[in-house]
């Protein structure tokens, strides 16, 4: 398994990071796209309690299966071993999951747009995520690729955010009233997702 190396930026101003990220030569390599995000676990939470997750991901035409390891160590960086597969049928897929006893717990949605800077491999990306919370950008690649573009960003180790969404959903969930359950964008006036 490859380990996977991240941070999470909230973003307060999105039309100044673009622009950073531009002057510091990354360029947008897909198009704004609509995330559906579903995590699955057993009805006993199983793999919540070990600090695993299984997630399929629904990204325009694209299916995501992904399987995230308990975090290797406790810092300033999340890092965990991580296997993706891209899926021909996400839907069948899920009934695959379901058929092996798991339930989803967990939906969450968000824009994203992923960035690269040319000639710096694949497994050095800055994605810009527009979630129901807010906005945030998460840098994945070596801890100091990761140093060094934060700090071209204006961002400093304390701003670093290690949490899930889902643990940022239930921390603004907390800090707003309200009752969690899915962290996605409203639909109707009367729905209760995430404004």
């Amino acid at each position: 398994m490859r380990p996977e190396i991240e941070i999470k930026l909230a973003v307060h101003d999105p039309g100044a990071i673009r622009r950073r990220l531009a002057e510091l030569g990354f360029r947008s390599i897909s198009r704004r796209r609509f995330e559906r995000n579903l995590l699955y676990d057993f009805p006993n939470r199983r793999l919540r309690k070990e600090g695993s997750l299984v997630r399929l991901r629904f990204a325009g035409r694209r299916s995501l299966l992904t399987f995230k390891g308990r975090q290797i160590r406790q810092g300033r960086f999340k890092e965990r071993p991580e296997i993706e597969s891209r899926v021909s049928d996400g839907v069948e897929i899920g009934r695959v999951l379901e058929a092996l006893g798991l339930r989803v717990a967990f939906r969450y949605e968000k824009y994203r747009t992923l960035y690269r800077k040319p000639g710096e491999g694949a497994h050095r990306e800055v994605t810009f995520d527009e979630t129901p919370i807010g906005t945030y950008i998460e840098l994945e690649g070596p801890r100091r690729w990761i140093d060094r573009v934060a700090r071209a960003l204006g961002s400093r180790p304390q701003d670093y955010i290690s949490a899930s969404y889902g643990r940022l959903y239930l921390e603004w969930c907390e800090s707003h009233g309200w009752e969690p359950s899915d962290m996605v964008f409203e639909r109707s006036p009367g729905s209760r997702s995430v404004k």
